[in-house]
């Protein structure tokens, strides 16, 4: 059945980190200064990702020469992402936000290094406090006091070579598929041929937004019971959250399922009453979660109380005419599914994974058109029970620099109870480990163990 991960040893939280260098890196060809067009999709999402990428040692790439090697390849790829460069603004008569594309401004790249071997800070997939030593934060000492880039990257070496990429950049900038795009890029451009030639990008990015501007007149079609209306004062959008961190005693718990566990609840999502769902690992998952969540609730009449579970959907290829793959920007839309806490207990779990999806093939053109078109008339934020956050099938281990792919790359973990995580496994090459899925769970002690009694039931029903 289903298991805790156990982190392999205690991670060592102080990971001994030292700042040697901070410096702005600029578009290695001038660009034009221009605003850039922010869709109502990016006005809701001015908060940073923290993301890390971690590399084994290569003999070939100390890593002096990596660091140099980004930051040149950095200063390249700028100049088809100009934006990252910029800064985020205002737009005083439009009350909107927006880029501006001044590269004047610049990314920030930070050299450091580690007193620790990569294998001495521990498991990499367990979140360890210690890693946000690998990301800059706040009081970059070579920039203004409200001066707030979109791009820092930070590289740390370690003791024995090995090194970590960590970026924090602005979600406004990309969504996890355009991100991914961006780093494909940089791997890129940190090839070069024997005339010190950087090959060609891996894919060109597409950085038109106003290909997800609202409709004039909006037309919202649609209930959008997904999205909670909020009245938020002219001008506070630049500080709004998805959600709000309360203070609240959160335990927190890896559980997995490996690739025979995700067939299994393929196999018992088949049901010749539900014969248009999609079942995919996502959807059985997504649905296995909901139901050990909405369940683990801590109140006595849970059982008529409607549970609402919100996912991402990748909008590219659902408009019409549909988003260049390349579109570099956020495209994704918030979709969900409902049901009663009595229904997620004693209906069939293929009812379970039909709901979820039929919540993804609500995101047509219309419908997405319809929740653009909302943010254009409300401001507003997804509202629902929980948000589950999918980085399993982002590949950002996939991406192939000069030093080879990352052993594991990872968001840096916030606990948050309203937030539910998959991450990949490390893939080792040998044992196929990457094909199941880790589930982060932040709840409050007596839901953390309802969720947990949950989990394990359900897998042997």
């Amino acid at each position: 059945m289903g298991t805790l991960y156990q982190p392999l040893e205690s991670p060592i939280q102080d990971i001994k980190v030292t700042i040697h260098n901070t410096s702005l890196v600029f578009p290695s060809q001038e660009t034009p200064k221009k605003t850039m067009f922010l869709p109502n999709i990016d006005q809701v999402l001015n908060f940073d990702v923290q993301t890390l990428h971690f590399f084994n040692a290569n003999p070939e790439f100390p890593p002096e020469i990596v660091t140099e090697r980004l930051r040149i390849a950095l200063s390249r790829v700028l100049v088809h992402y100009d934006f990252l460069a910029g800064r985020l603004r205002m737009n005083q008569e439009s009350k909107r936000l927006e880029f501006d594309c001044n590269s004047d401004a610049g990314a920030v790249f930070m050299v450091a290094s580690s007193e620790l071997t990569l294998n001495e800070i521990g498991d990499l997939v367990y979140p360890n406090p210690g890693f946000r030593q690998l990301i800059a934060h706040e009081n970059i000492d070579i920039l203004e006091k409200d001066d707030k880039p979109l791009c820092i990257l930070q590289v740390t070496s370690f003791k024995c070579g090995g090194f970590v990429m960590g970026f924090s950049t602005n979600h406004i900038t990309f969504d996890g598929i355009s991100f991914k795009t961006f780093l494909q890029n940089l791997a890129s451009q940190a090839f070069d041929d024997d005339n010190n030639n950087p090959k060609p990008l891996a894919i060109v990015p597409f950085n038109d937004r106003t290909l997800l501007a609202a409709r004039t007149p909006p037309r919202v079609t649609f209930p959008h019971v997904e999205l909670l209306k909020l009245d938020v004062p002219i001008g506070e959008e630049l500080n709004a959250k998805v959600f709000e961190t309360l203070q609240e005693e959160l335990d927190f718990k890896i559980f997995k399922l490996n690739s025979s566990e995700i067939n299994s609840l393929k196999e018992k999502a088949k049901d010749e009453n539900t014969p248009n769902s999609r079942i995919t690992s996502f959807n059985v998952v997504t649905s296995y979660v909901w139901r050990c969540k909405a369940l683990s609730y801590d109140d006595e009449n849970n059982s008529e109380r409607i549970s609402t579970v919100l996912f991402a959907v990748d909008i590219r290829p659902r408009l019409n005419p549909p988003l260049p793959q390349s579109y570099a920007g956020n495209a994704v839309l918030t979709s969900y599914a409902s049901a009663t806490c009595h229904e997620l207990e004693e209906g069939p779990f293929s009812k379970i994974v039909d709901l979820v999806s039929q919540g993804g093939k609500r995101m047509n053109d219309e419908y997405a058109r319809s929740a653009i078109d909302w943010g254009e008339i409300n401001k507003g934020f997804p509202n629902g029970e929980f948000l589950l956050s999918s980085w399993w099938k982002l590949g950002f281990s996939q991406v192939e620099y000069p030093w080879g792919k990352p052993k594991y790359s990872c968001p840096v973990v916030c606990h948050r109870k309203e937030i539910i995580l998959l991450f990949p496994n490390i893939d080792d090459g040998i044992n196929n480990n990457n094909d199941g899925v880790n589930i982060f769970v932040a709840l409050p002690p007596k839901q953390m163990k309802k969720f947990e009694s949950y989990f394990n039931k359900f897998l042997l029903d």
